[in-house]
C-alpha cells in the first residue's frame, strides 16, 4: 500500500464481514468470486462488535489468502483481548500468510457510543495496537479515520491528532468511516496535512440501499446523512427499486468527486454483496 501510494497509484478495495450462518457464508463467497476479477488492491474482513467473530475473521482471511489472488487485510481490535491474546492472533495471521492488518481500538459490545473500558491486561488505544503489530512481525498496518467527529472524541482536531499519532506509531495508510459529503473527507485530509503528516487516507464508501438502516447506523457511529441526500432518495418513496438506484447513483457521484479531488482510491463497504459495488464501478467506467 505504501509503495503504491508513493508511486501515485490508486487503490480500489472491498470490505466483508464474517457471516452468521451457512447461507451467509455462501453469499460471501459469491461476492468474493464476483469482485475478484476487478483486481482489488486488497480486501478486508471485519470483527464483530466487542471483538466477537474473531475465529471467523481469522478463518475467512486465511482462506482468501490461500484460495484467491487477492491480498487480505485482517481487522484486529483491542476489544476483549489481552496483550498476550493479541500477540497470539498476530502470530496466527503470520502463520496463515496474512501480513496486513487494520489496527482498531474497536467498539464496546454495547456499541460505539457506550463508555470505553479497556480489557484488563489489554490495550487502551489503537496507537498501542499499531506499535504492538509493528514490533511483532513483518506486518503492513492500516488504521481507521473519521471524516466526521468520532462519538467519543472531543473534537475534529482531536480526531486528526489521534490519526497523526497512529501514523507516527507505524501505520502506513488509513481508511475512513462511511460519509456522504466529499468536503468532510477533504477537510479531514487537510487537517492531517496541516499537522505535517502525509498519511494516505482512503475514503470509505457505503451506498445507501436502505435509507432507514443507514440513518440508524449513522446515529450510532456519528455519520450524518445530509438533508439533500435524504430528500433525493425520499423523492422516490414507494418505489424501492428507484430509491435503491438513486442511492447507487449518489454513491457514484461521491466517488467521482473524491477521485477528481485527489483521493488515492476508494474502499467499498460491500455488506457481503457485489451488485451495488459493480454498479458503481460501471458508472465510474472501472473495468476488469
Amino acid at each position: 500500500m505504501a509503495e503504491l501510494f508513493a508511486e501515485g497509484g490508486r487503490s480500489f478495495s472491498f470490505e466483508f464481514y464474517p457471516p452468521k450462518d451457512q447461507a451467509g457464508e455462501e453469499q460471501l463467497w459469491r461476492a468474493i468470486s464476483e469482485l475478484e476479477p476487478y483486481r482489488p488492491t486488497f480486501v478486508s474482513v471485519t470483527y464483530g462488535a466487542g471483538g466477537s467473530s474473531r475465529d471467523s475473521t481469522v478463518r475467512i482471511t486465511s482462506r482468501i489468502a490461500h484460495e484467491t489472488s487477492m491480498v487480505p487485510i485482517a481487522h484486529l481490535t483491542c476489544v476483549g483481548h489481552t496483550r498476550t491474546e493479541l500477540e497470539a492472533i498476530l502470530d496466527t495471521y503470520a502463520a496463515a500468510g496474512v501480513h496486513h492488518v487494520l489496527a482498531l481500538r474497536g467498539d464496546p459490545e454495547e456499541g460505539p457510543r457506550a463508555p470505553w473500558t479497556a480489557t484488563p491486561g489489554g490495550l487502551d488505544h489503537a496507537t498501542e495496537l499499531v506499535e504492538l503489530a509493528r514490533a511483532r512481525g513483518d506486518f503492513r498496518i492500516g488504521v481507521a479515520a473519521f471524516p466526521e467527529q468520532h462519538p467519543s472524541s472531543a473534537s475534529l482536531d482531536h480526531d486528526a491528532d489521534v490519526l497523526v499519532a497512529k501514523a507516527r506509531a507505524g501505520a502506513e495508510w488509513a481508511v475512513t468511516q462511511m460519509f456522504f459529503r466529499a468536503e468532510d473527507y477533504f477537510s479531514l485530509v487537510q487537517r492531517v496535512r496541516d499537522r505535517g503528516c502525509d498519511l494516505p487516507v482512503l475514503p470509505g464508501i457505503m451506498p445507501i440501499l436502505n435509507l432507514a438502516n443507514i440513518e440508524k447506523q449513522g446515529e450510532l457511529i456519528g455519520t450524518t446523512v445530509p438533508g439533500d441526500v435524504v430528500d433525493r432518495i425520499s423523492s422516490h418513496a414507494g418505489d424501492a427499486a428507484a430509491m435503491r438506484a438513486e442511492g447507487v447513483a449518489m454513491a457514484a457521484e461521491l466517488c467521482r468527486d473524491l477521485l477528481d479531488g485527489g483521493a488515492p482510491g476508494l474502499h467499498f463497504y460491500t455488506l457481503n454483496r457485489s451488485k451495488a459495488t459493480l454498479e458503481i464501478f460501471s458508472a465510474l467506467d472501472v473495468r476488469v
